[in-house]
């Protein structure tokens, strides 16, 4: 863990020695092309905005999976409240909850609850009380995939499991074969990707394989990639890239960058047909989600084995990370204006346009509550 957290530190540091104070709209490595994918969707409502005398910059940063999100929120927030300027560099999960624990940035993102460990380190940073997860944004985790021939691919989680494990190896593998009893596989060697940072994204994705896979994926789950073999590659963008750009490639990214030529495998639950990524289906896995967090934490719990038909169960929430009590007085009112506004209603309502759902009614109200309380 000090060797864990080393790293991350080091990562962080030399994330923000880069970002400085850059607008997010030009930071970061999952840059997805342009504008984000809701930037251009979305209708800002001035009116809904509790700008709250605000004022000043608001350095975040962390998760690289909600990037999209916080393009559509910042842009909306902005014309609204001009005398706020935010800044959120997607270093990644990990690397944004250290800065965060350092007292480097305000809030962070992350795709990953806080641990106990982390919890306790907090308490350091915020005088009478501690740091707090706000779940914010639902994202699916697609798994993409470049198979020369093959337009759609059906796997379950054992099968997953092994192919990031480096036990199967080559795409025409029997047990890929039995799931696609249809497709023409090819004799051509898998390179499955990871990420090679520490992620949020990591972390949902090998909770997933040790809940519906426990035979096969023997690895604790983290944010830290602990499997052996395989390609590795930085942020979401850097998986989608690797996996357009290689045949035979496979890796997992955060949805929204599933596109432009990688197409995304179908999953096989315990329901009748497999299940297709996308946010009609996420939504569905988090109807059965509950909070797990104590006192103000609303950190969830998700249930990666639903036998629903259409939950499609590779699925992340993303928190923002804020102290419920010692927020520094010159960023604390924007703070609480900005998360104020991105749990509102017209907060989530931007999140499907940007690839994303929003978070069930009765958690979210909880979450407005809590940050009406922050101080």
């Amino acid at each position: 863990m000090k060797l864990q957290r080393m790293n991350r530190r080091a990562l962080t540091l030399g994330a923000l020695a880069v970002s400085g104070a850059l607008a997010l709209t030009a930071c970061g490595s999952d840059d997805t092309g342009g504008k984000s994918n809701g930037g251009d969707k979305t209708t800002p409502n001035a009116s809904s905005v509790d700008c709250m005398d605000a004022k000043g910059q608001l350095q975040a940063s962390g998760s690289s999976a909600q990037k999209n999100a916080v393009d559509a929120w910042i842009q909306s927030y902005s014309a609204a409240c001009k005398d706020v300027q935010l800044n959120y560099n997607p270093t990644g999960s990990g690397a944004g909850v250290t800065a965060f624990l350092q007292g480097q940035t305000a809030f962070a993102g992350s795709d990953s609850a806080l641990d106990p460990e982390e919890i306790t380190e907090s308490k350091k940073l915020c005088t009478d009380g501690q740091a707090i997860d706000l779940p914010m944004v639902v994202g699916p985790i697609a798994v993409g995939f470049n198979v020369p021939g093959v337009e759609k691919l059906v796997l379950d989680a054992p099968t997953m499991a092994k192919i990031f494990d480096d036990k199967i190896k080559n795409w025409n593998d029997e047990a890929i074969a039995k799931l696609n009893p249809d497709a023409k596989l090819p004799d051509l060697k898998i390179q499955a990707t990871h990420r090679s940072d520490e992620s949020g994204t990591t972390d949902n994705f090998t909770k997933y394989l040790s809940a519906a896979a426990p035979n096969d994926w023997k690895y604790e789950h983290g944010k830290s990639w602990e499997a052996k073999g395989g390609q590795s590659a930085s942020g979401s963008s850097g998986v989608a890239q690797q996996v357009k750009q290689t045949a035979g490639a496979i890796g997992y990214m955060e949805m929204s960058y599933a596109k432009e030529g990688i197409t995304s495998v179908s999953v096989k639950t315990g329901a009748a047909e497999p299940v297709d990524v996308n946010v009609a289906n996420a939504t569905k896995s988090l109807t059965e989600a509950k909070v797990v967090g104590t006192g103000k934490d609303l950190a969830l719990e998700l249930n990666y084995t639903p036998k629903a038909e259409g939950a499609y169960p590779i699925t992340l929430v993303t928190y923002e990370i804020a102290c419920d009590k010692g927020n520094k007085a010159d960023t604390l009112p924007a703070v609480k204006s900005f998360l104020g506004y991105i749990a509102s209603e017209d907060g989530q309502g931007q999140l499907e346009a940007a690839g994303y759902a929003p978070v069930p009614d009765e958690i979210i109200a909880k979450v407005r509550e809590t940050i009406k309380g922050l101080s």
